[in-house]
């Protein structure tokens, strides 16, 4: 039997990321993004057939026929660009956690997806370009939308300035505080001046008293 110290000590196992443990979106999120994803289909699949219409009717060929085709298409490009940026919104840690380079990668990459799942209706030669534009499309519009919202939440933290904030204005500006103070200040002075009123009240009484008294001792 070797000694104590010369025994293999245990290895532990090594524990699993957490990051790791998250990779895969677990049943109930799947079944979450295949939801937004259908209703993202549903509604630009609805659009496909409005368009897919009248485009047939301009061509004069089946306007049904048309739709169909169109809707189909539409919903295809709607709810796999959806699910493949809900995917890989999880994957890179969440919508929230993301930066604003990774939302508008992750809506270039979706966009690329959805152009290769529209280009493969129209044919194989289609696919690449459907890629191109698509990606493109996602990327330009994610970064417009996520430098509108940088602008929009910046002018929102700045205080709000107007002609009354200028120096040259005859009127000023008050917060709150200053108009409680200015009533504080107004109805002491209403005070003052009832309190004046009534010594004046007081003063005429005590002097037409004392007239009354003078009159009746002279009597």
């Amino acid at each position: 039997m070797a000694p104590p110290s010369e025994q293999p000590t245990p290895q532990r196992p090594t524990p699993i990321p957490r990051h790791a443990e998250n990779e895969m979106p677990s049943a109930n999120e799947l079944m979450e993004i295949g939801k937004k994803s259908l209703q993202t289909g549903a509604l630009t699949g609805g659009i496909g057939l409005v368009v897919g219409a009248g485009s047939g009717i301009v061509r004069s060929a089946p306007p049904a026929l048309f739709a169909l085709f169109a809707g189909l298409q539409w919903f295809a490009l709607g709810s796999s660009y959806m699910a493949s940026r809900s995917l890989l919104w999880h994957a890179w840690g969440g919508e929230e956690n993301l930066s604003r380079s990774g939302l508008v990668a992750a809506s270039g990459i979706a966009g690329g997806v959805s152009g290769m799942v529209g280009g493969m209706f129209r044919g194989p030669r289609n696919i690449i370009p459907g890629i191109l534009v698509f990606g493109t499309l996602g990327t330009t519009s994610t970064y417009i939308t996520q430098v509108y919202k940088t602008t929009f939440r910046a002018n929102e933290s700045k205080p709000k300035s107007g002609w009354l904030d200028s120096k040259y204005s005859p009127l000023q500006r008050l917060s709150d505080r200053d108009y409680e103070e200015k009533l504080e200040e107004k109805i002491l002075r209403i005070d003052a001046e009832i309190s004046l009123i009534d010594d004046s009240i007081a003063s005429l009484r005590a002097s037409n008293n004392d007239s009354t008294k003078s009159n009746e001792e002279k009597r």
